[in-house]
């Protein structure tokens, strides 16, 4: 099942998810995690995904920079601590490296998630499009 998620200029396509998306189906006794939607701001340069916890509403944020080059630093990821271990910032780093591979960028990784993401998951491809592997 393809499940794509539409930011102002770009159309993400998930395809089967994060690997371990059965951890997502509760978040602190709250909503359910598993219909996340990343949320893609250009002229922020950020990746985020709104969080409701009984009604208290924080963001997961993946921040970016481009270069003049056209190439991206992945410079961090945020999730709240409540949400931590749920899956939340894997969703982010694959939006950003979707996001990268579709526009057809390089990038350079700053966060330690972001580079353990990539690590974990080398069947996605994403290896081919970072400058300091």
């Amino acid at each position: 099942m393809a499940r794509y998620i539409l930011s102002r200029s770009s159309i993400f396509r998930f395809t089967q998810g994060y690997q371990n998306s059965q951890r997502l189906s509760k978040c602190c006794g709250c909503a359910n995690l598993s219909n996340i939607n990343v949320i893609h701001d250009r002229p922020n340069q950020r990746f985020t995904v709104d969080l409701d916890c009984s009604g208290a509403v924080s963001s997961a944020v993946l921040k970016y920079t481009v270069s003049h080059d056209q190439q991206v630093e992945l410079i961090s990821t945020e999730v709240p601590e409540s949400h931590r271990g749920k899956g939340v910032a894997a969703h982010l780093a694959k939006a950003a490296l979707d996001f990268v591979v579709e526009e057809k960028l390089t990038a350079r990784i700053s966060c330690w998630y972001i580079r353990k993401y990539v690590d974990e998951n080398p069947h996605l491809g994403y290896q081919a499009y970072i400058e300091n592997k």
